[in-house]
């Protein structure tokens, strides 16, 4: 006899993550990986050495707005990847459960601190 749960009437359980972090984790890797090569590029051939020349790099509108996109992909990145690290590898609930509250307050708390950052230049 035929399982009820194998074939297109099949359970499906679970939080169908899937492919929307596989693409979100992409997405986000080739947005930094752009970001880097083009900031990278710019300070290399471009930019003169010092502090100075490197701050004035982020002083147009226009830098803060790329960075802080960047930055936010960044923290999306992360938390995407470390969910899926204590999902898989974090049995118990209530450790798993504080581990995302750990990691949730450190990432707002390193995006306020970006934004404070970007904006002091």
């Amino acid at each position: 006899m035929a399982s009820a749960n194998i074939g297109p009437k099949r359970l499906v359980v679970g939080a169908h993550y899937g492919l929307r972090d596989w693409l979100a984790q992409r997405i986000t890797a080739v947005l930094m990986a752009l970001y880097a090569v083009v900031v990278g590029v710019y300070a290399v051939f471009f930019l003169p050495a010092g502090y100075e020349a490197w701050a004035r790099l982020f002083v147009p509108l226009w830098m803060k707005i790329a960075t802080l996109v960047v930055i936010l992909a960044l923290i999306y990145h992360v938390w995407v990847g470390m969910r899926e690290i204590f999902m898989d590898y974090i049995k118990p609930t209530a450790i798993r459960l504080a581990l995302y509250v750990f990691v949730i307050l450190w990432l707002a708390a390193c995006a306020a601190w970006s934004v404070q950052i970007l904006w002091s230049v």
